[in-house]
């Protein structure tokens, strides 16, 4: 016969979850396997196991307020009986009655503080209640990497809740509700780190790139244009500067000033594509097609295959005559990118070159290609 150290020996490792994060109230629904045959006398009472089996019952055709009532005769019956409570606080939890499940499964543990399971539904339910300090112990007990960086996202432990939540996500790729509260977690971390830079170095040159990089979001460029030119007066040489200040004047349609800038952030960084990129686009906007192809052929030879450096370096080529050049970047992007704005615009792109080539039928099939991804979008 089986004795009650070996059921709780398969409550432990007979249970499956199947989580479901909804917001911060994050719950995980648990089967319980506990193999109806192996609960007998000898482990509890005949009366007791008429309540656990119907209990287990209810659970299975999801009356979870019968499976409540009938694991609470199982506590009452037998209140020394561990498993009985985690069953009681499991079908509390799957009616989202999370408060009731908490003393249930606090008394779980109390009598047997190793039962993995009511660790991890006490952590789950702790959470769903916005008790995030007290459930990580259990979480971590549990080792419930996603739970467990929810809740240290909740009680401000960002590095820690981004380690879990990375670690959450490798066994989980591209869950949404990770891939969000990872964002979250990255960004008030960011915030943090922001906050303390300009509490402890206010005029430093971080703390103006930082501020204009706010305004820069914030569409507010005057101040953006003030906050980069203060950095650049004690660091010119910093990093990513010119390239942003540049960007502002872009977004201003300033596109000598915007060349000026891409042009030192090009020369302190010969090897930044992006800047290659920016510098050739600027002197595009300019109408320096010839001098905008070299840029932009060397930002292409630095990251190939970026769709906006390819879009950019055909129609350059295109204005300095080069037809051949121009369709074949053009291609080359559309083998990239099927789909989206830019994509629809290769396709208009092309429609022109082939008309003025007078190849009808090419450019009919890219004009459809266009007014479909156009429309769709």
């Amino acid at each position: 016969m089986i004795s009650r150290q070996r059921i709780r020996s398969l409550a432990t490792s007979s249970i499956r979850c199947v989580p479901r994060i909804l917001g911060v109230t994050t719950i995980c629904v648990f089967e319980i396997w506990f193999a109806v045959q192996t609960v007998t006398a000898q482990a509890i009472s005949a009366q007791a196991s008429e309540h656990w089996n119907a209990a287990r019952q209810a659970e299975t055709n999801k009356q979870f307020d019968l499976a409540v009532s009938e694991y609470r005769k199982v506590t009452e019956i037998d209140p020394t009986f561990a498993a009985g409570f985690v069953g009681f606080g499991q079908a509390s939890m799957e009616r989202r009655d999370f408060a009731s499940a908490l003393p249930a499964l606090k008394h779980a543990l109390e009598l047997d503080s190793s039962l993995i399971p009511a660790h991890r539904l006490l952590g789950y339910a702790l959470l769903a209640q916005g008790y995030a300090s007290e459930a990580i112990p259990h979480l971590e007990r549990a080792h419930e990497q996603g739970t467990l960086g929810i809740a240290q996202l909740e009680n401000s432990q960002f590095t820690e809740a981004i380690a879990n939540l990375q670690g959450a996500l490798q066994q989980h790729p591209n869950d949404p509700d990770l891939l969000y509260y990872l964002g979250r977690a990255s960004g008030l971390l960011s915030k943090q780190s922001i906050d303390t830079l300009l509490a402890a170095y206010p005029d430093s040159p971080r703390a103006n790139q930082s501020m204009a990089e706010n305004y820069f979001v914030l569409r507010q460029m005057p101040e953006a244009e003030k906050s980069y030119e203060q950095a650049l007066q004690s660091r010119p040489d910093l990093p990513n500067l010119h390239l942003e200040l540049g960007q502002v004047y872009a977004m201003t349609s300033r596109w000598p000033q915007a060349e000026e800038q891409f042009r030192a952030e090009s020369k302190l960084r010969p090897g930044n594509a992006e800047s290659a990129y920016r510098l050739g686009d600027a002197l595009l906007h300019e109408g320096k097609a010839k001098e905008s192809r070299i840029e932009l052929e060397r930002a292409n030879k630095l990251q190939p295959q970026m769709p906006e450096t390819l879009y950019a370096l055909g129609k350059a080529a295109s204005l300095d005559g080069d037809a051949a050049t121009a369709e074949k970047a053009w291609l080359e992007l559309l083998s990239v990118e099927k789909e989206g704005e830019l994509a629809a615009q290769t396709h208009f792109a092309l429609a022109g070159l082939y008309r003025k080539q007078g190849k009808t039928s090419e450019a009919e099939r890219e004009m459809k290609e266009f007014q479909k991804l156009h429309s769709a979008g």
